[in-house]
């Protein structure tokens, strides 16, 4: 049977006084989407999203992450996969803390790790159509990196399809900003994405299977997939609409 203990990691842990471009460096690491925030004894306070984070974009500030910290529920080391998949689930973060009797961070549970599990001992119900988001947020292959920058930190979703003359081209993430340094001058800058964009796109239509799509989310390491039916994008499925579709 596996538990949170099996899933475990390290994941770097900051105090209410640590500043906000602290946050922000070790989130460029493209690894996580949160971080631990404890009282100085490793007693958890709550957590920090980094798309609250990536919102301060100057390379010195004074503020500090007190202001940015939300609750969250921890799970035990001993609790089975299932109730740390509900526990990601119900606080629709990509991981969750573990700590021990006494509320001290032991470390987190990434979702990016416990998802391939989760899909082979589970058995997804219906297709892709039944759980997919229809409110996409798409950009063109001319729009800038200033302006995905300010979509990921307005709509809190990381990564968006491209399309050019209403056809799927390509996907931008900020993974996509973070290399080489982009996304320290991302909010300013006039580069178009078209250069820096993913391609090709992994895709799914309405009635594949929820099964295969986390399939081809475990095997190109993505999180999220547009869904194409005759030829246009009628939807987007991420990781967490195929948590809902756990049996």
């Amino acid at each position: 049977m596996k538990t949170a203990s099996d899933f475990l990691v390290d994941i770097p842990l900051l105090q209410n006084e640590d500043l906000v471009t602290k946050a922000r460096k070790i989130m460029r690491e493209d690894i996580y989407r949160e971080l631990y925030v404890h009282d100085g004894q490793r007693k958890l306070l709550g957590y920090i999203d980094i798309t609250d984070v990536l919102r301060v974009t100057a390379t010195k500030s004074n503020v500090t992450i007190k202001g940015y910290v939300k609750e969250i529920t921890p799970v035990s080391p001993g609790d089975h996969v299932d109730s740390v998949l509900v526990a990601i689930r119900n606080s629709a973060t990509d991981s969750v803390p573990v700590v021990d009797g006494q509320n001290i961070i032991l470390g987190g549970v990434l979702l990016s790790e416990l998802f391939p599990v989760a899909i082979t001992t589970h058995k997804l119900q219906g297709s892709v159509k039944d759980c997919m988001s229809r409110n996409v947020i798409t950009c063109s292959t001319d729009d800038t990196a200033q302006r995905i920058h300010n979509l990921i930190t307005e709509s809190g979703f990381t990564a968006f399809p491209v399309v050019k003359r209403r056809r799927l081209v390509g996907m931008i993430s900020r993974r996509d900003l973070l290399k080489d340094g982009r996304w320290r001058t991302a909010s300013e800058s006039s580069i178009p994405i078209e250069g820096i964009m993913s391609t090709p796109v992994m895709t799914v239509s309405p009635d594949d299977s929820t099964g295969d799509a986390a399939a081809l989310m475990v095997k190109y390491d993505v999180s999220r997939l547009p869904v194409i039916d005759d030829e246009k994008i009628v939807g987007i499925i991420d990781r967490h609409d195929i948590l809902k579709a756990l049996g």
